[in-house]
């Protein structure tokens, strides 16, 4: 279990909008839905990882972060990054999959 928590990738998620450390997608004048557009290059699961798809205040005023890829472990132990949009639905299996040990832990296969 240590192993696993020293291996965890952490991605972007929604914090508080004052604690907001570098500037919004308005403030830095981006096209619409610029964390849909996947990359030209290949890139690594860490730099897949910590790109952004949503970073802007939703209609209550919250802010809010979404990754653009989901990290996901396969039973062999393998991480793979699932784009948000072009793997949705293969998203939603591993959410379907995913349960509760006795002690909160998620388990996903």
């Amino acid at each position: 279990m240590k192993d696993q928590q020293e291996n965890q990738i952490n991605q972007p998620v929604s914090e508080d909008w004052h604690s907001q450390e570098e500037p919004n997608v308005k403030e830095r004048n981006l096209t619409a839905n610029p964390g849909d557009r996947i990359a030209d290059e290949p890139q690594t699961i860490e730099e897949k990882s910590q790109q952004v798809a949503v970073d802007s205040p939703d209609i209550t005023g919250d802010h809010i972060k979404v990754p653009t890829y989901f990290i996901v472990e396969e039973p062999d132990g393998e991480k793979k990054a699932l784009h948000h949009v072009k793997d949705a639905e293969e998203i939603s299996d591993v959410i379907r999959q995913a349960r509760v040990d006795e002690e909160g832990n998620r388990i996903w296969w």
